[in-house]
Formats: structure tokens, sequence, C-alpha cells
């Protein structure tokens, strides 16, 4: 059987958009010979809908475009597309309104033919808000040219407890379909990337192919939805290897031959590549969905906002992107000596504009309410609140998106001013370790010095007052990021961490108590691009607590 893969970018609730390029992709695979196509997981509607779901117009529009595309695409090739279906039995009480769903488009008709069975409710997911789950998923097939083909989606393939159990979940979805008789799987999928992921996937792909002696095809979708980043990632896997090498950040239709063999074993790209490409993408989806064509960043001189300004003008285009150096009383000729470097090896443009006037002004203004108290972070803060009253109002009269430049490790300890450099739109860099910058600095520098050398290699300062260093308060960033990695991403206490990094607990439970103060300004922090699986949207911690470990 000829299989089309058409792994596509979706714009949640853009369904003319969205039907519009199902129709494309489905042409395009009816032209190379598919005996079947297969798209995304929700690619009608996109993925995640959230809330949208809740709303009946929505519903009422999502059943039209349904239709729509089903008279729209080839009539004489069968095409499986993720979308809703209603629950008829949730009105009497039988559950959530909502199936995640595929439909199958065949004759100008769409048939449903199959439910999600497994809902995540974890990290960043909440189906079980929305969908009802199928218990019956030896149902989920269909018959194509006189063969059964199995179809999953996402989640019900994340079972198999002989490779990965999760959630412990009562049933396995492809284990049903394969005992119903299915002599082929394919997986709908809207699997969100995170560093590592992809090659996970293959293995979990690989594994099911060789427990059930069957040809699995994976189709994910590609693009980004403000935090998550979709990698795409498609494969067709069988026991004996794979069929093409899977194109990851960027869309692509796959036309697969499930008779030929198929022996190749996917190349796993540098962690630093892999990064570059997620981030890129999410700075360009974001920007692109939104309406923005040009983005400005403040440039410091440190290696945050240089990589930021890297990552951008990869995004946008160099020309499509500005930088904004404010040079305080504190700033040092290095720090702007390196912000000129950068903007002329990237070649963008840069604006000075210097704080010091603001700084004697604000001085001037608060002297009556500030006379006898001593200089502190008080005065600090003003100065990156200037910056980023600034930095918002060159973007809202140009009509630039303002990239934030904060990194992980100083947004975990509160480490940012709030309405002052934690300013934006879109925070792309918030989900990367301060070392996972500097690596990531290394990589852009590969081929050239895009990023001053000197910005990667000085100490990292805030420059808000003088001869001040982030190791004034902090331990460096090798021995705070393991720290912190073992708190916020492993949830391990404080006994364990001090264990494992060899800091002594006290230290350990100073550095815990930065972070669960921090919460309420996380909170208040731009759309953050995910990269790992325990991002700020997938941190569920409360904002108010009187928790304390011991």
């Amino acid at each position: 059987m000829r299989v089309a893969l058409c792994q596509i970018d979706t714009t949640v609730g853009d369904f003319a958009g969205n039907i519009a390029k199902i129709v494309d992709f489905s042409k395009q695979a009816r032209a190379a010979g598919a005996q079947l196509a297969v798209f995304p997981e929700l690619a009608l509607i996109g993925y995640p809908a959230e809330d949208l779901l809740v709303r009946p117009s929505v519903l009422d529009a999502h059943d039209c475009a349904l239709q729509e595309l089903a008279r729209l695409v080839p009539h004489d090739l069968p095409t499986l597309v993720g979308c809703l279906a209603r629950n008829e039995h949730a009105a009497a009480g039988g559950g959530r309104p909502l199936f995640n769903a595929v439909a199958m488009l065949l004759g100008g008709a769409a048939q449903i033919v199959a439910r999600k069975c497994l809902l995540p409710t974890y990290d960043v997911f909440d189906e079980s808000r929305y969908f009802e789950s199928f218990s019956a998923p030896e149902r989920n097939l269909i018959e194509i040219d006189g063969e059964k083909v199995g179809v999953v989606v996402c989640e019900d393939g994340w079972n198999d407890a002989q490779f990965f159990a999760r959630c412990n979940y009562r049933i396995d979805p492809v284990e049903r379909v394969v005992s119903a008789g299915a002599k082929l799987v394919v997986n709908l999928s809207a699997s969100p990337w995170a560093q590592g992921k992809h090659m996970f996937r293959y293995r979990m792909v690989a594994a099911a192919a060789r427990r059930h002696g069957v040809p699995m095809l994976y189709v994910n979708l590609a693009g980004g939805n403000v935090e998550l980043q979709f990698d795409g990632g498609s494969l067709a896997v069988k026991p004996s290897g794979v069929a093409f090498q899977p194109v990851l950040f960027a869309e692509a239709l796959h036309i697969v031959n499930t008779e030929l063999p198929w022996t190749e074993t996917p190349v796993e790209a540098p962690p630093a590549e892999m990064l570059h490409h997620a981030l890129v993408q999410g700075i360009a989806s974001y920007a692109r969905k939104f309406g923005f064509q040009r983005a400005v960043i403040g440039l410091s001189g440190g290696i945050d906002s240089a990589l930021v300004a890297v990552l951008a003008v990869d995004a946008l285009g160099k020309h499509n992107v500005e930088g904004i150096a404010m040079p305080s009383t504190f700033s040092s000729e290095h720090s702007m000596a390196d912000a000129r470097a950068l903007a002329d090896h990237l070649g963008i443009n840069l604006h000075v504009l210097p704080i010091a006037p603001l700084q004697d002004a604000f001085g001037k203004v608060l002297e009556p309410v500030f006379r006898g108290s001593k200089v502190d972070i008080a005065e600090e803060n003003l100065q990156s609140r200037m910056r980023g009253t600034l930095l918002m109002a060159f973007s809202n009269k140009r009509g630039h998106l303002l990239l934030t430049t904060g990194n992980k490790s100083e947004c975990a300890v509160g480490y940012c001013t709030l309405y002052g450099d934690t300013n934006g739109g879109l925070a792309p860099i918030a989900d990367l370790w301060k070392t996972e910058v500097w690596d990531l600095a290394r990589f852009c520098n590969r081929e050239r010095e895009r990023i001053p050398v000197h910005s990667i290699e000085k100490p990292p300062s805030a420059e808000l007052r003088a001869e001040q260093f982030d190791t004034d308060t902090l331990p460096s960033y090798p021995v705070l990021d393991s720290v912190l990695r073992c708190l916020v991403e492993e949830d391990l206490s404080v006994a364990a961490t001090a264990e494992r990094t060899g800091m002594a607990q006290e230290r350990v439970a100073e550095l815990f108590a930065k972070v669960q103060a921090a919460e309420w300004k996380r909170h208040q922090y731009p759309p953050t691009l995910r990269v790992s699986e325990r991002c700020w949207s997938g941190r569920r911690m409360p904002v108010a607590h009187r928790y304390r470990e011991r």
C-alpha cells in the first residue's frame, strides 16, 4: 500500500487556512499515486484548541468545516484527518461532550472511524478537561484495498508496557487494534518537541513495530503554537528499519510503500542543532501567527540578549530585527563595544538610547520618599524598568515584537525584574539554563563569529551597580544549574539534591527558597518557548503557599 504521510503546520481556529493546507497536501498525495493519505491529530481545528472547545459556535464551525473539507479533497483518495466528534451520550450523563477523533474523507463525505482512548493529563496536556476517553480501541479499524488498518491517536501509542508505560493506563490501544486484525497501524499525532524526544519517539515506535510485527506509521504535527513546538519527525517503521530520514521542524509529504523493505536508521542530529531549529521555528511561528513582521531586542552586550538576537535574525531575517542599547552610568565600555560588534556581525540596526538622564530624573522625583534610605535593589530595578519602558515604547511605535532575553536559571531564582527585563511578547530562551545558553551560543559561532567571543567568555553581570557580578549572590552557573535541574526538573528534595550535587544542604535550601519565592514572578512572565519536559507551562506550582522544606 502506498501511504502519504502529510506532516503539516496548522493554526488553531483557522478553519479556512487549515482546510486549504489539507486540500493542497491531499492533492499532492493523489498525484503521487497514494492509496491513503494521513494528516496529524486535530489537524482541522489545530492543537491545542483549549477552551475554544467549550464554545458551541466553534464546534458548529468545525462540523461545517469538516463537511466542506470532505467535498474539497480528492474523492477517490481515502484521507484520514484528526478532528472533533460529538459524544452523543454526553447529554445523558455519558461523559465529556467531545471525542478527539479521526475522520475518513472519501467520496465527498466524512465518516468518524476512530476515537482517542488515552487522554494525557500531565505536563502541558489537559485533554480530559475536554474529551471523553474511548474504551473500545479494537473498533478503530478501517479497510483499504482489502487490508485492515489500525488507527490510533498520539497518546494511544505511548502505553507499550514492554517499552514505556505512561500514566498506568489500563489498555494498550496498539495491541488491541493488532489483535483485531490490523496489518498496518497509523498514529495521528500532535506531539510537542522537547530535547531528545524525537529519538525517543523513534525508539518507541520501533519497539512497537518489533513487538507486533506490523509496519507502524507515525504522522506528527509541525510548526509552533506559542509555547509548544511541534517537530514533525514523521516516521514509517518496520522491524527491519525505517523508510526515510524524518524531516524535522518543517512541513513534509512522504509517500511510503508498505510492501517494500525499509532498512534506514534515523541519524540523530547534535542537540544544539535541534535546539537551534526549535527556537528559530518558535520565533518565526509566533511572529507569523500574531501578525508581526519585525522584532526588537534590548542589547546589553551580554550573552543572553546576543543569543536571542541571533535566533531572531535566523527566524525573521536581519532586515527585520533591530537592537536597542540603553547604557546607564554603570554600563561598562566593553558592554557597549560588544553590543555594537554583535549588531555589526549580524547586520542589524542598533539604536543607542542612554538612560543616565532618566536615572537623574527618577532620582529627583523619588528623592522625597527615598530620602534617608540606602541605595539598594529599588534603584537597581528602576534601571531595568526604564529600559523596559523604552523597549515597549519602540515596540508600540514601530509595531515590532519585543523579545524578552531572560534565561531559565535567572528566572528560576527570581533574578529578573517585573515590568523591566521581563517585558515582551515572547521569551525565546527562558527554558534554557544558563549553561545551555553558552553551549548554543558557541554552536551559533561554529562557522564564523556572530556573537562576540567576549560576550561568551566574560563573567555574567547585570551591571546595575559598580563592580557587580552574578556570582556575588549566586554560585557559578554550572554549579547552580546542576542544583536547579534537580529541584525544578526532577522535583528532588533538598537532601537528595545536596547528595547528588555535593552542595551543602543549607545552601541548597537557600536556593530552593529563592525558587519558591519567585513563583509569583514566573506566573507573570511572557510566553516561553518550551524545549524541556518541565517548562514553566508544565510546572504547575501554587503562587501562594507556605510549605518550606526543612
